[in-house]
């Protein structure tokens, strides 16, 4: 009997000071890595953007090699099976054809 009361009165656990230095540590380690996952993410569209104007600019090429004439839109290049759908949508999103060379447009600032 004498065994057990005092297997009940001892307390096993975390105390305060250890709970507050693992908290601290975790805190630590997310303000390390989280601003790296986003900085990720924006190289990660950079990339894309890049592959997409590379992907642009090749069409634009080959459109130009078959028919002797640089493209005047987008759309003529859908038209004449040089881009799909998908690509498309891409162009027309984010780039320029200016006298067959793929341009990234670029975000004009309201005043």
């Amino acid at each position: 009997m004498k065994n057990l009361n005092a297997w009940i009165k001892r307390e096993e656990g975390f105390t305060l000071i250890e709970m507050s230095l693992v908290l601290f540590i975790i805190s630590a380690l997310l303000l390390l890595f989280v601003p790296n996952l986003s900085g990720r993410q924006t190289d990660a569209a950079d990339t894309g953007d890049e592959a997409i104007a590379s992907v642009l600019q090749s069409q634009v090429d080959m459109y130009k090699m078959d028919k002797n004439e640089a493209p005047d839109s987008f759309g003529t290049m859908k038209t004449a099976n040089y881009l799909t759908d998908k690509q498309l949508t891409k162009a027309t999103e984010g780039f320029d054809l200016v006298n067959g060379v793929v341009k990234a447009k670029t975000e004009t600032s309201l005043p």
